[in-house]
């Protein structure tokens, strides 16, 4: 039961596509150039291990402040989720975009393969973005690896787009002036339809 004062909103959208203009990946080849825009937190996604592990593990409360974020625990957990439509379909506009990843539940590992054709994989550059610090310090609170970390959490990265490589500089510019932090972080190889991670080894 509700309290008088509480109250809870959902809400979804739904889209259509003409049949031409839909976005599935199918020309994705290596060489393609992955760009990254920034998520603004945990977004919607990870929330059972962040309370096991700052709230129970760690017995962080909601109301306290943490140095490292700028304020409490609370208000960082509770940012709103990015909403990035606008800038994709400004994006779209100006070039083509061969596939865009929402990076939700499951994060690298599990969301960027399902975009990618067969015969083609993703080699993702860590550290060419920032990493938000609410992260570092789930990471750290938990002893959790890397692995487990961008297998759960969007680390910073809320949605990507893959464009043709000449492309990547244009893309950066628009989705900047869409009101988004974009950055390169990766290039579209040859492989299985894996995530690998180069300038880092976690294995």
């Amino acid at each position: 039961m509700y309290e008088e004062a509480e109250y809870d909103i959902a809400g979804f959208s739904v889209g259509v596509v003409d049949a031409d203009r839909i976005i599935d990946g199918r020309s994705i080849a290596p060489g393609d150039a992955i760009i990254g825009m920034r998520s603004s937190g945990v977004h919607s996604n990870g929330f059972s291990l962040v309370r096991k592990v700052l709230l129970e593990q760690a017995g962080l409360k909601l109301d306290d402040e943490v140095a490292e974020l700028g304020g409490t625990l609370g208000s960082n957990l509770l940012t709103p989720t990015r909403i990035y439509v606008k800038s994709c379909l400004a994006l779209i506009e100006k070039m083509e975009v061969k596939g865009f990843v929402h990076v939700t539940g499951g994060g690298f590992y599990d969301n960027i393969p399902r975009i990618l054709p067969e015969g083609t994989a993703a080699q993702i550059e860590y550290g060419s973005w920032p990493v938000p610090p609410i992260f570092t310090l789930i990471e750290e609170k938990g002893a959790i690896s890397k692995k487990d970390m961008f297998r759960t959490f969007n680390m910073g990265i809320g949605m990507i787009a893959i464009v043709k490589n000449e492309n990547a500089v244009k893309a950066i510019h628009a989705l900047e002036e869409a009101g988004e932090s974009a950055f390169l972080i990766g290039r579209v190889t040859s492989g299985s339809k894996d995530v690998q991670f180069g300038g880092v080894s976690w294995e």
